[in-house]
């Protein structure tokens, strides 16, 4: 399994000179099976870049795209992703279920005059949607599991495993609400186990200690909290994402340090996620 950021970026995105080191686009993940098999983790703006590169290489026949939510940041690069443009491209579209409107129909929403210049029923492609409940999904020689997780709106975590190998990918998630993570049972935290064990885990970690209080509710978290849960769920590899964009590069790093003193003596301190970071995962042995 290879993974690859796009984009990292939460809210917003921010490009400018303050920026680059991290990357400004907003959140969109490669992931690639040892068959070749694609899978794309949220279709922010950095999945505009992702499109491109994938037009440089041999043809993709079938994507697999699984929005974590459909706030903005999460799904505007949609229309802006080449394969939707491709009449031969196979696009499977998962997303969190709604009692009101299909996923479909939500998404349609956002590409519809006059947010957008085409309809959803127009692109050439014809994507294929799925709900994506609270299950276990195979997907070529993979299993995906699905749990909704703690956001605003209907929000899904996803946990990828192949070859005894697991990525888990939670970019916006408040584990803290309502809870104190060092004194709560752990089974009892949202997200807990898709991230359980896992070879990687990205993570939200938006927020410093200092501003999570005037942030309380909206969804994500503050920095101490990304690093309990990663401790808690005993990850092997902790990267921290869904960067806010007011924070510059200088100040990202600066979290870096605060996240690794927290982390203290255990495996691999966490890491900041960055724009064109690759992550191999090779088979279990």
């Amino acid at each position: 399994m290879r993974i690859r950021i796009w984009g990292c970026r939460g809210s917003l995105a921010a490009p400018g000179s303050e920026t680059v080191r991290y990357g400004g686009n907003t959140s969109s993940v490669e992931v690639r099976l040892d068959d070749g098999t694609l899978l794309v983790m949220d279709a922010g703006t950095g999945i505009r870049d992702l499109g491109i590169n994938l037009a440089k290489q041999e043809p993709v026949k079938v994507v697999h795209l699984f929005l974590t939510h459909l706030h903005l940041d999460h799904v505007e690069g949609l229309g802006f992703f080449s394969a939707i443009w491709n009449p031969d491209v196979e696009l499977h579209i998962w997303g969190p279920p709604s009692s009101l409107r299909s996923l479909e129909d939500r998404i349609g929403k956002l590409m519809s005059p006059p947010l957008f210049p085409v309809h959803l029923g127009d692109v050439p492609c014809r994507p294929i949607f799925h709900d994506a409940n609270d299950q276990e999904l195979h997907i070529a020689n993979a299993t995906v599991q699905v749990q909704a997780v703690t956001h605003r709106g209907s929000t899904v975590g996803y946990r990828i495993e192949e070859n005894g190998r697991s990525f888990a990918y939670i970019p916006d998630h408040e584990p803290a609400l309502g809870v104190d993570l060092n004194k709560i049972e752990p089974e009892w935290v949202s997200g807990f186990s898709v991230a359980q064990g896992a070879d990687v885990l990205f993570h939200d970690a938006q927020y410093t200690e200092e501003e999570y209080p005037s942030h309380r509710t909206w969804g994500h978290s503050a920095i101490d909290h990304t690093v309990t849960f990663g401790l808690m769920t005993k990850v092997r590899n902790l990267v921290l994402f869904h960067h806010d964009p007011g924070h510059t590069d200088a100040e990202l790093e600066a979290h870096r340090v605060r996240a690794k003193e927290l982390w203290g003596s255990h495996n691999d301190a966490p890491v900041l996620a960055r724009e064109g970071m690759e992550i191999e995962l090779p088979p279990e042995r």
